[in-house]
């Protein structure tokens, strides 16, 4: 049996943000999916999930699904160590991102990921989360890396925040009819879990996914840029 995929993405600005610091890659020729989320309140969010994208999108694909994931994670190991040389260079404290990146293989499907962008699996009518958010304390509009504020999370893992970058992975099934959603937390923001899976029990192809739930993110406050990448398997 031969697995293929039906994919589709989008990233907004959101109703209250000025610049869009988050970016998306859909490659389903290689198998490979990505959302990145530039940390907010620091300097060049948008330049360092657009370098995430840049990189993995011209990554080739070449033997096993372990040598591919190796090789994403000495990309974004790369990565990591140019943007704390470029905000050592300006002077910066910190440029940074989250991200989560779902790889297929001919016998499953593997999701990585560095701070609190978040992948979902669907299947027979049950949504579950993937990935666990590298948050500590609570979740909100102002989630920041290093010392937590009050009333506010805090990153434990970025992107271009720490000399040692360290990836989660996990490892899922790809039978026909999963559907994967990744997503930037300008989602989860605004919807519950709850509310995500009812949409995804509505709308089976992801065009019409993506479009259900950029409409309902943004009928609501639209707190941070919005990004999401729907991925789902067929025969």
């Amino acid at each position: 049996m031969t697995i293929r995929y039906v994919s589709a993405g989008c990233t907004v600005t959101g109703k209250a943000r000025k610049h869009n610091e988050d970016a998306i890659l859909i490659r389903d020729e290689v198998g490979l999916w990505v959302v990145a989320d530039g940390l907010g309140g620091h300097s060049a969010g948008d330049y360092a999930s657009n370098l995430i994208v840049e990189r993995l999108g011209a990554l080739p694909r070449s033997g096993s699904a372990f040598d591919f994931i190796e090789a994403i994670k000495d990309t974004l190991g790369q990565i990591n160590a140019d943007l704390l040389q470029t905000a050592a260079t300006r002077g910066v404290d910190l440029i940074g991102s989250t991200v989560v990146v779902l790889v297929s293989s001919a016998d499953c499907m593997l999701c990585g990921w560095v701070g609190d962008s978040r992948a979902y699996c669907f299947e027979d009518g049950h949504l579950r989360q993937i990935t666990r958010d590298h948050v500590h304390g609570g979740e909100d509009d102002s989630t920041h890396f290093g010392a937590q504020q009050a009333g506010t999370g805090m990153l434990t893992r970025a992107v271009g925040a720490e000399e040692h970058l360290f990836v989660d992975w996990v490892v899922a099934d790809n039978r026909p009819g999963m559907t994967f959603v990744l997503c930037s937390d300008g989602i989860n923001k605004e919807m519950s879990d709850a509310e995500l899976g009812e949409q995804c029990r509505r709308l089976a192809q992801p065009h019409d996914l993506v479009a259900s739930l950029f409409d309902l993110a943004l009928s609501r406050a639209g707190r941070d840029n919005i990004s999401a990448v729907v991925v789902r398997l067929q025969e």
